[in-house]
């Protein structure tokens, strides 16, 4: 009696899980988006002092509860030697958000790199992406226009799947 009063207790209460992946070169801002999304969305999270967020290495891993879904979210490091690492946490994503430093021209094309490559593995097939374009502002950021033009090149790769690219500053919010 009392395992199926537990089974009907957790199937009326369980929550859906998704998991995403946040990616992105280091230094993209890919932290800090993290930590204030749980900001405003779990009333209850006492994150830290966004300026003093430093560079992961390794894993950071954020929640978001809404209703009967549970958002589980994998800030991956960003080094090129962690990058690597990436393709071990595709198979049971949801989702990708993938993060663009758009006060760094300079590495502009190092990203979309690290992006196209990313986009390759086979396991992501059809997985939406949600391009963010962080940084905007900084002063002499590039814009969502150029970052569109430059991560054009990898349409051919993003094919039919849900993808959308927006302008954003994670230290403001």
């Amino acid at each position: 009696m009392f395992a199926l009063l537990s089974g009907l207790w957790k199937f009326m209460f369980r929550k859906d899980e998704y998991y995403i992946l946040i990616l992105g070169l280091d230094n993209a801002g890919k932290t800090t988006y993290l930590e204030q999304s749980q900001m405003q969305f779990d009333k209850h999270y006492k994150g830290g002092q966004l300026d003093k967020i430093t560079t992961t290495v390794g894993l950071n891993i954020g929640k978001i509860d809404r209703g009967h879904v549970r958002l589980n979210f994998w800030d991956l490091g960003g080094q090129e030697e962690l990058q690597a690492l990436w393709d071990k946490y595709y198979a049971e994503s949801h989702g990708v958000i993938y993060v663009i430093d758009s006060s760094d021209s300079s590495r502009l094309d190092e990203s979309r790199e690290a992006f196209d490559e990313m986009l390759t593995h086979e396991t992501l097939n059809g997985v939406p992406l949600l391009v963010l374009a962080n940084k905007q502002d900084v002063d002499g950021c590039l814009s969502v226009d150029i970052i569109k033009e430059t991560f054009n090149q990898s349409s051919s790769k993003i094919g039919r799947r849900d993808c959308h690219v927006q302008a954003i500053s994670a230290k403001t919010g």
